[in-house]
């Protein structure tokens, strides 16, 4: 069976018993948790949702998400999984260009969703606890080809809009199969995470990860590094995964947890950006975990490398390519380089995605002989261990999610007082990156740092909103025109930027 959900199917008929979901006080087991999304099936169904069917998915990490994720698979629809906290000017650009057909939100924060729906011509199925009941109903599950789209994960590029990454039945089967295998997860561990579900990292890396084997899935909603301790050690959780930003905070946690306490947990994975070796290294001395590090795109399943238990993680190294992926270093040409020698990143293997929806050329770009061209800098070692030096793209890394400034810049030149526009990441310690946001105004014209915040958080998600402002008279440009940002004083901004506060109206 090459629908993904036949994981579910599958351990409902051989571990019927065993936890398959746990969030809060809620439980269900495989044979639980295959009847809740068959009942979901069954009222998507009644809504007039079917195979081929694009459904935008508003949800937070919940149990609600997994039900309804899995139910829109078993259909032979396709999933497109987008950030709760998208504003209404972004969910009609996902509706729009994946043409959605049906939308899935959550009720606190159902108000953008129904917006964007209601313009769309479209009526939302908004969720809350207990939406989903049970049924003791097995429904066949929709028989769908290897490569049909399972799921559209947005990313945007360094210029235009979003890209829809088409991430299909297989990319997910072997995402999970790749990392199950690299960090030796059985059905016996029990995972816990506060990731977003919505993002690749956690649909992907963990929860097929997890199902794959048959283990089960802990959710924690909001993240809290103390809380997360503090439930890894009520359900012995073998496993935790998670951000740079999460393990740093769970290091840094004011909680009585102590490495006793978390005796069970083997495997801490870390994965989003590159996490600092005295951070894993702290934190494995404070409870005990070993921290293990990856790589991975959304046009990739969140599987490329990672670091293993047999293999000790190299100063910044993010690991080796996991079963069944290759990867090369090329040159400007398309070329291997040796080891030791920096090139553009390419992967090879089921994991990578399908193709850019519905932009070929796009999708032409990134694709050389065979092989997925990440657009990041990186070099090897002999032994295969994979460093990122550097990014082709201009991509900000901000507590692990991606920001791409051009979608923020396109939103600064729409203001009218704005003439130039450039966003950078700069360092930050609690972040690793932060964005920072330098503009030059049109003659004459005035504008406070908190009222250009204030007017930003108006049309982009709080995570993309730069938190630096730092006005110039021009920004500097190179022969053709273009601004150059690497001409940017990064250090400088970072230091004597302005802050605003956020403006509550």
């Amino acid at each position: 069976m090459t629908n993904a959900a036949h994981l579910v199917w599958g351990h409902a008929v051989s571990s019927p018993s065993r936890l398959a979901l746990r969030e809060g006080e809620r439980e269900w087991t495989f044979e639980q948790l295959r009847a809740a999304i068959t009942d979901c099936m069954t009222q998507l169904r009644q809504r007039g949702v079917g195979r081929g069917d694009h459904v935008l998915v508003v949800l937070p990490t919940s149990a609600e998400f997994v039900i309804a994720y899995h139910a829109l698979l078993a259909l032979g629809a396709t999933a497109v999984t987008v950030n709760t906290l998208s504003t209404v000017r972004e969910l009609n650009y996902f509706l729009a260009d994946a043409e959605c057909t049906h939308v899935i939100g959550w009720h606190e924060s159902q108000t953008a969703v129904t917006e964007a729906a209601e313009q769309a011509g479209l009526e939302a199925w908004i969720l809350r606890p207990e939406a989903v009941g049970s049924t003791d109903e097995v429904l066949e599950l929709a028989e769908v080809s290897s490569d049909d789209a399972a799921v559209l994960l947005y990313t945007s590029g360094t210029t235009g809009s979003p890209k829809g990454a088409v991430l299909t039945h297989r990319n997910l089967l072997a995402c999970g199969k790749a990392l199950s295998t690299a960090l030796e997860v059985t059905a016996d561990d029990a995972m816990g995470t506060a990731l977003p579900l919505f993002h690749v990292f956690g649909q992907a890396a963990v929860m097929f990860t997890v199902y794959s084997v048959g283990a089960s899935l802990t959710l924690l909603r909001p993240f809290d590094g103390a809380a997360l301790l503090e439930l890894a050690a009520r359900h012995s959780l073998t496993a935790v995964a998670g951000v740079p930003t999460m393990w740093n905070a769970m290091l840094h946690a004011d909680t009585k947890v102590t490495r006793e306490d978390l005796s069970a947990l083997r495997l801490a994975s870390s994965g989003g950006a590159a996490l600092p070796l005295k951070v894993a290294e702290a934190f494995k001395e404070r409870f005990g975990a070993q921290v293990l590090d990856g790589y991975g795109l959304s046009e990739t399943t969140g599987a490329t490398t990672f670091s293993s238990p047999d293999n000790p993680r190299k100063e910044m190294s993010v690991g080796r390519a996991v079963p069944g992926v290759d990867i090369a270093i090329l040159d400007d040409h398309g070329q291997p380089l040796p080891p030791g020698e920096s090139g553009e990143v390419a992967v090879a293997g089921p994991v990578v995605m399908r193709e850019y929806w519905k932009k070929p050329d796009k999708t032409a770009e990134v694709f050389h002989n065979g092989w997925f061209l990440t657009g990041d800098i990186g070099r090897m070692d002999e032994d295969g261990d994979l460093w990122i030096v550097d990014r082709k793209k201009d991509l900000v890394i901000r507590g692990g999610y991606n920001v791409y400034p051009r979608e923020i810049e396109e939103v600064l030149y729409a203001h009218p007082a704005v003439l130039e526009a450039a966003v950078i990441g700069v360092s930050d310690e609690r972040l690793g990156e932060e964005l920072a946001a330098v503009v030059a105004l049109h003659p004459g014209q005035e504008l406070e740092p908190e009222e250009l915040r204030t007017w930003l958080e108006e049309r982009l998600a709080a995570y993309k909103v730069p938190r630096i402002y730092q006005q110039v008279d021009a920004l500097v440009k190179g022969a053709t025109g273009k601004i150059l940002k690497r001409k940017i004083d990064r250090e400088a901004i970072a230091t004597s930027g302005a802050r605003p506060s956020r403006v509550t109206r």
